[in-house]
């Protein structure tokens, strides 16, 4: 038996932004949601460019707004920042393994190699906030460096509230099976599973192996709803257009019409998997510009109609 916000919604890069976190949020009304990942040094500097530097979390719910960097103090203002811009907790991304963040920036997967930077950064964040504290990671760098449970027992020290464990090392990337190993009884914090977890029958394998919860990711891309299904909230539901239509506005609002049509494009083929003739709606869909015209369209596809 599932209990309240047990279920979590995965920070996912360009996928978890304001929009889709107000779709999920209709789903899901309780369960914790990350955002994106922040860049410290963006968000300290107040880079115009990255609107996600100026959101307000008041009116989100569960929220943790993840930073990432590899500058002490910076990791400490970023994390003020966003307190006092209403999230819930602050969550320290250190298993991002894009080469930009993990060894270009010494960012994200890197702070599994550099124990002592890790530990710095971790200290320095719970110091500076009165929320609560999470890090994000995974086994390790490679599979001669499966460290995890090390990084657990520090995090545990600097008074980190709780982790996020993905079962992939930084090496794999996205590749290959995900394997959570099982929680023993020396680590002494809560651990949500993380890693190609799709339905209730991976999340009872994920909470038997003794984390306690379960993060979704990919597995919302297209299917916002799947946080409220797993955690009994709602059932999946019958009519997609609206959805997607809402979402899209939604997008609308928050990016203007002409990033919105772009970046909306990708969400309109993840909503229309599956369904008969997606491969032609994607086609076509990839190749407009036009608000209106992608209303149209998705309209014609699912059947609905355009106010929502």
């Amino acid at each position: 038996m599932l209990v309240n916000n047990q279920i979590f919604g995965a920070p996912l890069a360009g996928i978890t932004d304001k929009p889709f976190r107000r779709i999920v949020r209709m789903f899901a009304p309780d369960a914790p949601l990350y955002t994106e990942m922040i860049s410290c040094h963006s968000l300290v500097e107040a880079h115009k460019n990255c609107l996600r530097n100026f959101d307000r979390y008041d009116d989100e719910g569960n929220i943790g707004a993840q930073i990432f960097g590899a500058d002490v103090s910076l990791m400490a203002d970023a994390a003020r920042i966003l307190q006092d811009s209403g999230a819930t907790w602050i969550d320290i991304n250190m298993g991002c393994p894009v080469p930009k963040v993990a060894t270009r920036s010494g960012a994200g997967a890197h702070l599994m190699k550099d124990h002592i930077l890790a530990e710095k950064i971790m200290r320095a964040v719970v110091k500076a906030v009165k929320i609560p504290v999470s890090i994000k990671t995974r086994l390790g760098w490679d599979e001669a460096s499966r460290d995890w449970a090390e990084l657990i027992h520090i995090a545990t020290d600097c008074g980190i509230s709780f982790a996020a464990l993905h079962g992939r090392t930084r090496a794999q990337l996205y590749m290959g099976e995900s394997k959570l190993p099982r929680i023993t009884d020396d680590i002494k914090m809560p651990i949500i599973g993380n890693g190609d977890i799709k339905d209730i029958k991976d999340v009872t394998k994920v909470l038997n192996l003794g984390y306690s919860g379960a993060m979704i990711g990919r597995a919302m891309l297209g299917r916002p709803w799947t946080l409220g299904v797993l955690s009994g909230k709602c059932d999946v539901p019958h009519q997609i257009g609206p959805i997607v239509l809402r979402h899209f506005e939604y997008m609308l609002g928050y990016y203007g019409e002409k990033n919105a049509t772009q970046m909306f494009r990708k969400h309109a083929a993840w909503y229309s998997a599956g369904i008969p003739n997606s491969a032609e709606f994607r086609i076509k869909v990839n190749k407009i510009f036009s608000a209106k015209e992608l209303k149209t369209e998705i309209c014609k596809f699912w059947g609905c109609e355009e106010n929502i």
